[in-house]
């Protein structure tokens, strides 16, 4: 394994691990054709990949794909026979199967919740993955397993990250979960307590009090105009 090719694949598995959280064993999903090319270049899966991606590595497929491999029969009998030792992963067509690139293209539906890796020769499949952020590719030339650079769409997908502008959806359901827990989440019904206002002072409060007059400075009317009387008669 060349040096300047195990670097290459070290510096893109620093991007899917710091970007999209893709963690150890990773799981990498393959179809016929990646199977076939194997058997064809002599490649060992099980015993070269983890070295290249330099981690713990779970081969997996799922039943659609082990159908479309035994429907093409004695040509491609070996990727058969490869594809049935990898773990088989559940999907949602049991009762009709459809083809390997359909049924891999719906295991990273959702954004990838999974953290697959798509192993395939098949280049119409290459293209719509690549159409989907945060999806390693990987496949075979001259002999060699290739992990693919990020697409472009992997790489915008990270800049609005890096921006602010876009929340992926395993952060979204992290945040809620942590509002539940946190008790920060209200129920369905529950009324919104009005807050109470700080007012200013009692208006009524701020008026000058009238200074009560002494009933002893107080004089009768009847008594002021029996003194006015005096006077005049004098």
């Amino acid at each position: 394994m060349g040096v300047t090719r195990q670097k290459h694949a070290k510096k893109i598995m620093g991007f899917y691990k710091h970007n999209f959280q893709f963690r150890e064993p990773f799981q990498v999903l393959l179809d016929g054709t990646f199977c076939q090319a194997a058997l064809r270049n002599k490649i060992q899966i099980r015993e070269q990949l983890p070295g290249y991606l330099d981690g713990a590595a779970q081969l997996c497929t799922t039943r659609c794909v082990i159908k479309e491999l035994e429907s093409l029969g004695k040509a491609l009998y070996g990727a058969k026979l490869i594809a049935q030792r990898f773990q088989v992963r559940n999907c949602s067509h049991h009762k009709n199967p459809v083809s390997g690139s359909t049924c891999l293209l719906s295991m990273i539906e959702d954004g990838n919740p999974h953290r697959f890796f798509i192993a395939t020769q098949d280049q119409d499949l290459s293209n719509k993955v690549k159409r989907k952020p945060g999806i390693p590719l990987l496949f075979i030339i001259q002999n060699t397993m290739v992990l693919d650079k990020p697409s472009p769409k992997s790489l915008a997908f990270v800049q609005k990250l890096q921006t602010n502008q876009l929340v992926p959806e395993y952060q979204k359901q992290s945040i809620v979960e942590l509002k539940e827990k946190e008790g920060l989440v209200k129920q369905q019904g529950e009324k919104r307590r009005k807050r109470k206002r700080a007012g200013g002072p009692n208006p009524l409060s701020c008026l000058k009090k009238k200074k009560k007059k002494t009933q002893e400075g107080q004089e009768p009317s009847a008594e002021k105009k029996k003194r006015r009387k005096r006077k005049r008669n004098r």
